[in-house]
């Protein structure tokens, strides 16, 4: 039985987003207070129109270690908030400062994830072997985008490959 289906209503959305496990592993959400985290730090504006435009609470997300010996699938979490700025934009002192955006007209936003499970860790390698999976955005060349879309199938396909 997958994370999911306890819950009172499907996911309407799934996402893959990408952290590396320095900054932020999928044990790492785990110990956070309440199991969830900002999701700070996304500079695309691509990534962050799929924040405002498209996310929506409850909606699944496959936590993926990036930037890391082995890369993959990590655990299983969910969009716990609706968008909204994304504090570290204003701090100087952070890495993501944007001395461009203004606190009455943010430029960049964050949406909080929940901690569901953590899963064996589901490789790149693994992941292309699946035709089901050859259109992921994540398993396509150049493709750097932090944050992207999955599929219905695709969901499906990596949960069965994630369940024990």
């Amino acid at each position: 039985m997958d994370t999911f289906s306890t819950l009172p209503r499907p996911p309407l959305n799934y996402w893959l987003m990408k952290s590396e496990p320095d900054e932020c592993s999928i044990d790492d959400l785990a110990r956070a207070p309440h199991a969830t985290v900002p999701w700070i730090g996304v500079r695309n504006y691509q990534a962050r129109n799929f924040m405002r435009d498209a996310m929506r609470v409850g909606d699944g997300v496959l936590f993926y270690h990036s930037s890391c010996p082995q890369p993959g699938i990590a655990g299983l979490a969910e969009v716990a908030s609706t968008a909204y700025p994304d504090a570290s934009q204003f701090d100087p002192a952070s890495p993501y400062h944007d001395p461009k955006s203004a606190q009455d007209a943010p430029r960049w936003l964050n949406v909080d994830v929940r901690f569901l499970r953590k899963t064996r860790l589901l490789s790149l390698p693994e992941m292309r072997a699946e035709p089901v999976l050859a259109g992921m955005r994540v398993l396509q060349a150049g493709n750097r985008l932090s944050i992207t879309p999955v599929t219905a199938a695709e969901w499906q396909c990596l949960l069965a490959l994630l369940e024990p």
